[in-house]
């Protein structure tokens, strides 16, 4: 019921439209009662036509009154209200499945909005937690099957509901003891209905999340064909999809053993309470409480409302699925791990003196270890500052703690004395532009991708920025030029090329801080030394941090820091280092040596 409260919440804007559809759907269970009563005046005519008694049976609605007593124009008339009655109906139906369609988009494009807006609010913690294709398959499949519940299952089942109750009802005024004696039945039906609706939410939750984890399975092999072709192991992933496919496929078939069993054993417990109940109709029309008219019409009505009973069975199998969907929902929902803001935070300027982290301990939530120990540094603003060491080391770490993706568990991050938990967050990544190490690109044009630093930039500034990264020449060379589709992740780009649009967009941001993790994948000649005046163009005059790669960059470093099990052990300039013959130096000998030495032959004449 929780699960359903929450539902409705996002209904509550709609109310008008849903009270319509409501009392549409109320009108259809009206017009289809008034349908069927139309058959005991069809009765009184085909006995008069017979030669039987005239008499004028009482009907629904008061009916009979508005029929001539015999002849042409009585049937003209039945047949003229029957004809009204359906395509009223028809009316309704329409509004009803319209409205509650709006309804249900409406609702969900507000739950997806929310969701999408709660994503984005939380901290890198959260991502790290969650994979994407988790988060991707609640947004999109989980939303999806609460749309279909909104606008399908939930009106068909008001609908079916109403229809019911008029039935009911109409029986009721036919004959209030029969009717009384069919509900006999009742709780029968309710117990049945009740534990088939338990196990089918038990297994629309098993089958939801085997399409969550089959959606998972999919991705991740599509999504890295190269190393599934390189390792031949295409037999392999076509198992582990096919088993995961096999528990839906198993789930599934015993929701439709229970959708095939539920409805018919209603069905027949409903037949059997009528076979009863004849041996007490005949009793109702010898004693004349009932004419043959009425008992017909009973008979239809009776019948009749076991068709909505049977689609209400069928149709809670839809809103177990739905309801499993929104608690998948719910419980992302409800994980809160968004990074704190406080009220009275201070909008931050453009650094002027120095970022500096005073004690810094650090440890990742799924981890007990600390990442981070004892972390002292100041950066001065317009100082390049690398961080060198061996992989694992905290270097990554280090850098998240300046845009804020993180907190540190013990000490603090200063933007110009201004701790930066007590600074307002978007005026702090305002100031940052960041580079990393996997080139990250969207599927979409030169321009977007280079504009997402600053969305309003004028073209003139999209191509400066690019002419600055030295990409403004191959840009031209593509198909569209700036409107030339990368691709997903700047697949149709080489490595270079992306890397050269990843620096443009850093250089557009125009921010007083850059924050660089250079990429460590080897590049021709050509591209790298485009690389590396791209970068140079970037750092001037920024206050720049960089997990430095290249010997190039480390020289051109105001300060290296070498950072060892997540301690600072050196740091210093490049010949001030090599001479003290420590850490910096066998990191030297060991990826910075080679580098050097074909520097020096490529330099020589």
């Amino acid at each position: 019921m929780r699960d359903l409260r929450r539902l409705l919440f996002y209904l509550k804007p709609h109310w008008g439209k849903f009270a319509l559809a409501t009392f549409a759907m109320l009108a259809v269970g009206l017009l289809q009662s008034a349908t069927g009563a139309l058959i005991v005046p069809i009765f009184d005519q085909a006995l008069r036509q017979s030669g039987g008694s005239g008499q004028r049976t009482p009907t629904l609605f008061g009916l009979q009154n508005f029929i001539p007593d015999s002849g042409f124009a009585a049937w003209r008339t039945i047949a003229i209200l029957l004809i009204v009655f359906t395509i009223a109906k028809g009316v309704a139906e329409y509004f009803s499945t319209y409205l509650m369609a709006r309804v249900g988009q409406e609702s969900v494009l507000k739950l997806r909005t929310d969701m999408y807006a709660h994503l984005h609010a939380q901290s890198a913690d959260f991502f790290e937690r969650h994979r994407t294709n988790y988060l991707v398959s609640r947004l999109v499949g989980s939303a999806a099957a609460i749309e279909t519940a909104v606008s399908n299952t939930l009106r068909d089942m008001l609908r079916e509901g109403f229809t019911l109750v008029c039935f009911l009802a109409a029986s009721f005024y036919y004959s209030w003891r029969l009717t009384l004696g069919s509900l006999i039945i009742a709780p029968v039906i309710g117990l049945l209905t009740a534990r088939f609706g338990g196990a089918l939410r038990k297994i629309a939750r098993e089958s939801f999340e085997g399409s969550q984890e089959l959606v998972d399975t999919a991705q991740e092999a599509l999504a890295n064909q190269t190393i599934v072709k390189a390792y031949v192991a295409e037999a392999r992933e076509r198992k582990r999809f096919t088993r995961v496919a096999r528990q839906i496929m198993r789930a599934n078939l015993r929701a439709a053993k229970i959708n095939g069993i539920a409805p018919n054993t209603i069905e027949l417990i409903g037949v059997f309470a009528v076979a009863a109940l004849l041996f007490f109709a005949q009793r109702e029309i010898l004693s004349g409480r009932m004419n043959a008219a009425l008992f017909i019409t009973f008979l239809f009505f009776l019948f009749s409302s076991y068709d909505p009973m049977r689609k209400l069975s069928r149709l809670q199998n839809g809103m177990e699925q739905a309801l499993a969907a929104a608690r998948h929902v719910w419980e992302v929902m409800d994980e809160r791990a968004e990074m704190p803001e406080k009220p009275d935070a201070v909008a931050l300027e453009p650094l002027r003196e120095a970022i500096e982290l005073r004690d810094i301990f650090f440890g990742y939530g799924n981890e007990e270890r600390l990442v981070l120990r004892g972390i002292s540094l100041r950066i001065g603003a317009g100082r390049m500052v690398a961080l060198v060491g061996e992989s694992g080391g905290g270097k990554s770490t280090l850098t998240k703690l300046v845009p804020r993706f993180h907190d540190p568990v013990e000490g603090a991050v200063l933007w110009d004395g201004v701790d930066l938990r007590d600074a307002r967050l978007h005026t702090l990544r305002q100031n940052i532009a960041l580079v990393t190490q996997e080139t990250v690109l969207f599927n979409d044009t030169v321009r977007y991708n280079i504009a997402y630093s600053r969305p309003g930039a004028t073209d003139a500034e999209i191509e400066a920025a690019a002419r600055a990264a030295h990409a403004d020449e191959f840009i031209r060379e593509l198909p569209r030029g700036y409107d030339t589709v990368v691709g997903e992740r700047g697949i149709f780009l080489s490595g270079g090329q992306r890397q050269r649009l990843a620096i443009a967009r850093a250089v557009l941001t125009d921010a007083s801080v850059l924050v660089l993790d250079e990429a460590t994948s080897s590049l021709d000649a050509e591209s790298e030394r485009l690389v590396q005046k791209a970068l140079a163009n970037l750092t001037r005059g920024r206050t720049t941090i960089v997990i430095a790669h290249r010997l190039s960059t480390v020289r051109r470093a105001d300060l290296i820091v070498v950072i060892e099990r997540g301690r600072i052990v050196e740091s210093g300039k490049h010949s001030e280092l090599l001479a003290l013959g420590g850490a910096y130096r066998r990191l030297y000998e060991l990826q910075f040596a080679d580098e050097e030495e074909v520097e020096t032959v490529s330099s020589e004449p």
